[in-house]
């Protein structure tokens, strides 16, 4: 080992002196392959042991875990997802419009109107609808993504709902996995996960028929996609690194500065699924935005543990530009090929009607926008500048939409859940719908988009603790959260005069899970603590498990729209403002 480097070893920069103070210290004794990339614990056999099994067989049960674990967790969300998934046999809320655009785009190719008692047509199980173009104010990924459960099981609650369950449970795998990568542990992981199979925004939201659910599973893929990226390339830099006699690496400027990190794949999978949030919804762009400034900031940390003089410098020479080729491109490709449908469908012309059978504006470069080139350059300026023009449209709507709403919310109250929204609500009288015969008055029959408010009240604790832990102790893994949970919420602040709901908080919920798994862990103490504040932080921590737990119980049936006395409905309006 060179005599700066050794320096360099031995004497902690400035900022690490100065974060003394508040707590921080640097990992004694841990080699920089190990800084690049921590090692999973080795599981432990002892519970497979006492269980009776053998070294050999409880080895391999206890290796299992990191997959076994999460598929376990998953599969006890979709059981709960999927449980009477018809059920209400209504088109509620927001369905009205996502449910017959995603039919639509997959009979024609773009969304068309609709007549106004459609929805108690296709309740009675009819979906004959004609091919006038409708004005839409979002992109079509999120809306073909429901049109394939409509395809499968036919235009009615359970086909409409089918995909959207679907993804609700996949996130929850992805969540165990992300979170067991993120910890570096197996419980750590399954625990968010789990916390997120009892959230009840998140369990509404994967049961009803709206987009946001699928905008929140292509940024969760995304940012699992970037985790595996770092990884792999740290792992890259560990192996560059030389070693000194006793065959410990050292951090080395060739390495650290000059090394190229070759072909990275899973940032281009996070660029396509980034792409598709953004062809779901707009504001994936922002989570594009705030993971490309992440991945910078990864990378040059990366090469200064590796031994950078100039970490920044070579991040931007040697990453950066790659990463953006990798992500912004691609999301750019990913978006204009989700609008084929509406490319494809030209329609015709008559002189009398103009142009029929084709997508809202698809024309508009040759009736409206004024001089169009002839020729080749026609087919293919033309419908771009048509494009062009709607997404100016859907701009406008969207950033002044500001019509008075029963359920809407301000994202100051998000966190507390403050005003959840009511997607269906019926009272059916005893002997109807449910309603037990004895009952003394009417019954309450809801489905309430509230997220679990004891997972969402601990989420707030769960928030600061992160942010001491990025700011004062330098945690690259609650900065990482802290991105998602800030690309999802912070946003919403600049348009507090418009229209919004709280159901949008569920693309962040999973990142709010993370955050409370990692505070737990914290709770439970760090390795190498003592039995006495082991059992301590134990008891603390599974208390605060088990009263979420009972907490989405008591709430699951305004959660699956289950008739209930009106006593026991008004019992779990906790506040006025969830009425």
């Amino acid at each position: 080992m060179s005599t700066d480097t050794a320096t360099q070893e031995r004497n902690p920069h400035p900022w690490q002196h100065r974060l003394r103070r508040f707590g921080y210290a640097q990992r004694a004794g841990t080699g920089v392959r190990e800084r690049l990339v921590p090692p999973y614990p080795e599981p432990g056999t002892r519970v497979w042991g006492a269980l009776g099994a053998g070294p050999l067989l409880a080895h391999r049960l206890a290796r299992s875990t990191g997959w076994a674990g999460p598929l376990l967790v998953a599969l006890f969300a979709g059981v709960l997802r999927f449980w009477n998934l018809g059920s209400p046999n209504a088109v509620i809320f927001d369905e009205t419009y996502y449910a017959k655009d995603a039919w639509a785009l997959w009979k024609f190719g773009y969304e068309v109107d609709w007549p106004k008692d459609a929805n108690d047509k296709i309740i009675a199980g009819h979906s004959y609808v004609g091919d006038a173009a409708a004005y839409v104010v979002h992109p079509p990924v999120g809306k073909w993504v429901i049109g394939i459960g409509e395809q499968l099981f036919g235009l009615h609650p359970f086909g409409w709902r089918f995909m959207v369950a679907l993804l609700g449970t996949l996130s929850v795998l992805m969540l165990c996995r992300i979170g067991r990568r993120l910890f570096r542990s197996t419980f750590l992981g399954c625990l968010a996960g789990g916390l997120l199979a009892v959230d009840g925004l998140h369990f509404v939201m994967s049961r009803t028929a709206l987009l946001d659910t699928v905008l929140m599973f292509f940024v969760l893929g995304a940012f699992g996609c970037i985790l595996v990226d770092r990884d792999r390339a740290r792992a890259r830099l560990a192996a560059a690194l030389p070693e000194d006699e006793d065959g410990e690496a050292y951090p080395d400027p060739a390495v650290g500065d000059r090394l190229r990190l070759g072909l990275r794949p899973w940032r281009l999978a996070a660029g396509v699924l980034l792409g598709l949030a953004c062809a779901t919804k707009w504001n994936g762009a922002v989570f594009l935005a705030a993971f490309g400034l992440m991945i910078v900031l990864w990378d040059a940390g990366s090469r200064r543990t590796a031994g950078a003089l100039r970490p920044w410098r070579s991040a931007l020479r040697r990453d950066v530009p790659w990463a953006f080729l990798s992500t912004v491109p691609v999301a750019l490709g990913v978006y204009l090929a989700s609008w084929t449908g509406w490319f494809a469908k030209s329609g015709t012309f008559s002189p009398s009607l103009g142009w029929q059978h084709s997508g809202y504006d698809r024309h508009y470069a040759e009736t409206e926008g004024g001089h169009s080139p002839d020729g080749f350059l026609a087919g293919i300026l033309n419908p771009l500048r048509s494009l062009w023009h709607y997404e100016q449209q859907v701009w406008d709507f969207n950033t002044t939409l500001s019509s008075p709403h029963t359920y809407q919310s301000n994202p100051w109250s998000w966190l507390v859940q403050a005003r959840p929204v009511s997607y269906f609500y019926e009272s059916p009288k005893p002997g109807q719908d449910g309603c037990p015969t004895d009952a003394v008055d009417k019954c309450a029959r809801e489905v309430l988009a509230l997220g679990t408010p004891l997972l969402w009240w601990a989420a707030c604790f769960a928030v600061l603790y992160l942010l001491y832990r990025w700011a004062f102790r330098r945690d690259w893994r609650a900065g990482a959260v802290l991105c998602g949970v800030a690309a999802g919420y912070l946003p919403w602040f600049m348009w507090q005069e418009r229209t919004i709901f709280v159901f949008y908080a569920v693309v962040f919920a999973p990142f709010l899970c993370l955050a409370v798994a990692m505070m737990t862990g914290a709770i439970l103490g760090p390795r190498g603590s003592s039995e006495r504040r082991r059992v301590a932080g134990a008891v603390v921590a599974g208390t605060l498990v088990l009263l979420i737990v009972w907490n989405f119980v008591y709430f699951w049936p305004l959660y699956t729209g289950q008739a209930i006395p009106i006593d026991a409905w008004r019992n779990r309006m906790w506040f006025d403002t969830w009425i």
